[in-house]
C-alpha cells in the first residue's frame, strides 16, 4: 500500500509553521492514542502514521528533503520500514512524549523521553553518520543496491549493550530513587518555581552500574565495522541525501541508534550530460554528412540507438528521443535524450580537397543563402521546450 502524503496525514499545508505542525500532530496523537482506543488496530496504525509524519516535518532538513524528493528521499530508499523506523508504540512515546505533558498513562505514560525533559527515564540516542556514495549514470537510471563498510560504534556483544557485567550489577540511584528525574524548588520574585530535570547522578537512567563490563568500560558500545546494504532508488541526483534509520552510531547502554545519512554524488559520463531528468548528447557531423544526410549511432544509458539525420539538417538543431532520459525519483515519468547537432570543420585540407570546395562555391546550391523565413536557433529551442 502506498504511503500517504505526510502533510495529508497531519492535515496541514506545506507552508505550515513548526508550531502548527506540532499542534496538528498532538491533536492526531490524542485522537488515536492507544489508551483511548484499546484493541483498535486501525487507530494504532494511524497513531504510528502520525508519528512518522511528525518525525519528518518537524525537522527542517528532513522536511526539505521530503518536499524535494517525496517518500523516495526518506527511509523507503533504505529498504523498507518507513522513514522513522519506530519499532513499537513505546518507541514513539520515547521520542515524542514531552509534547503531551504526561496526560496519558500506559505504555510508559509518554514518559520515556530521550533528553527532552519529558517525565521519565532518559533514553540516550546515538549520533548520526554521514557517508558519500558515488553512482554512475547507469546506476542512477536503474536504481542500485550498494554495500558499504562503515566504521562506527556498535552494541557491545559481551554485555548486550547494557554496560553492566551481569544483571545483578546495578543499584537504584539514591538521588532520584529510581525515577531518573529530580525536582527542584526555587524562590523567585514571582514566588516559588518548581523545575524537573534529568537526575545528574545517574544521567536520567534511574540506576547506577556497580560492576561495569570490562570490554566496553560500562559504556555499552564498542568501536567496530559493519557492512550495510543500501537500496538507492532510480532517479536520484547529485547532493540528494537518503536516510537509513538506526544504522548510525549505537547509543550508550541500550539507547536508540542514530541514523546513517547517505549523500549521493554522480560520476561524469564520457558522452552524456545530465540536465534534470533529461540527457544531452552533442553529435558532431562532417560537412558532407550533414549536407547529404546520414545515420548516426547515439549512446543512451542502456545501449546505443541509430538515428536518421535528414539531408540539409542545420547546425544546432536538437533532436528529441522521448523516454531515453532518466526516471523521475518520485515516479513521475521519464526524461528525454536531446541530441544537439554540431558541424565538425577540418582544420587542414589537402590541395585536392581545397579545389573541390572552391568549385562548390560557384555552384547554384551554395549560392543561395538561408531564407529570412527560417527560424533562428533560439526560436527552434523555444519550440523544443
Amino acid at each position: 500500500m502506498a504511503k500517504r502524503d505526510y502533510y495529508e496525514v497531519l492535515g496541514v499545508s506545506k507552508n505550515a509553521s513548526a508550531e502548527e505542525i506540532k499542534k496538528a500532530y498532538r491533536k492526531k496523537a490524542i485522537q488515536y492514542h492507544p489508551d483511548k482506543n484499546p484493541g483498535d488496530k486501525e487507530a494504532e496504525e494511524k497513531f504510528k502514521e502520525a508519528a512518522e509524519a511528525y518525525e519528518v516535518l518537524r525537522d527542517p532538513n528532513k522536511k526539505q528533503r521530503y518536499d524535494q524528493f517525496g517518500h523516495a528521499g526518506m527511509g523507503g530508499a533504505a529498504g523498507g520500514g518507513g522513514f522513522s523506523g519506530f519499532s513499537d508504540i513505546e518507541d514513539i512515546f520515547s521520542a515524542f512524549g514531552d509534547i503531551f505533558g504526561g496526560h496519558f498513562g500506559g505504555f510508559g505514560g509518554f514518559g520515556s523521553s530521550r533528553s527532552y525533559g519529558g517525565g521519565g527515564r532518559r533514553v540516550a540516542r546515538g549520533s548520526d553518520l554521514r557517508v558519500k556514495v558515488r553512482l554512475t549514470l547507469s546506476e542512477i537510471a536503474n536504481g542500485v543496491e550498494k554495500k558499504i563498510k562503515v566504521k562506527k560504534y556498535v552494541e557491545c556483544q559481551h554485555c548486550n549493550g547494557t554496560g553492566a557485567k551481569d544483571a545483578s550489577a546495578y543499584s537504584t540511584c539514591s538521588t532520584c530513587r529510581g525515577s531518573g528525574r529530580v525536582t527542584r524548588v526555587a524562590n523567585t520574585l514571582l514566588g516559588q518555581m518548581q523545575t524537573t530535570s534529568a537526575c545528574p547522578t545517574c544521567q536520567g537512567e534511574g540506576k547506577i552500574i556497580t560492576d561495569k563490563c570490562t570490554h566496553c568500560a560500562g559504556e555499552g558500545v564498542t568501536r567496530d565495522e559493519e557492512i550495510i546494504p543500501i537500496k538507492i532508488p532510480a532517479g536520484v541526483g547529485e547532493g540528494m541525501q537518503l536516510n537509513v534509520t538506526g544504522k548510525g552510531n549505537a547509543a550508550r547502554r541500550g539507547g536508540i541508534s542514530g541514523d546513517l545519512l547517505v549523500v549521493i554524488t554522480e560520476e561524469d559520463h564520457p558522452e552524456l550530460v545530465r540536465d534534470g531528468n533529461n540527457l544531452i548528447y552533442n553529435l558532431f557531423l562532417s560537412f558532407p554528412e550533414i549536407t547529404l544526410g546520414t545515420t548516426a549511432e547515439i549512446p543512451t544509458v542502456e545501449s546505443k540507438v541509430k538515428v536518421k539525420i535528414e539531408a540539409g539538417t542545420q547546425p544546432e538543431k536538437i533532436l528529441r528521443l522521448r523516454g531515453k532520459g532518466l526516471p523521475d525519483v518520485n515516479g513521475y515519468g521519464r526524461g528525454d535524450l536531446l541530441v544537439r547537432i554540431h558541424v565538425w570543420i577540418p582544420k587542414k585540407l589537402t590541395p585536392e580537397e581545397k579545389k573541390m570546395l572552391e568549385k562548390l562555391l560557384d555552384s547554384p546550391g551554395f549560392q543561395e543563402g538561408p531564407s529570412s523565413s527560417e527560424k533562428t536557433f533560439f526560436e527552434k529551442m523555444k519550440d523544443m521546450f
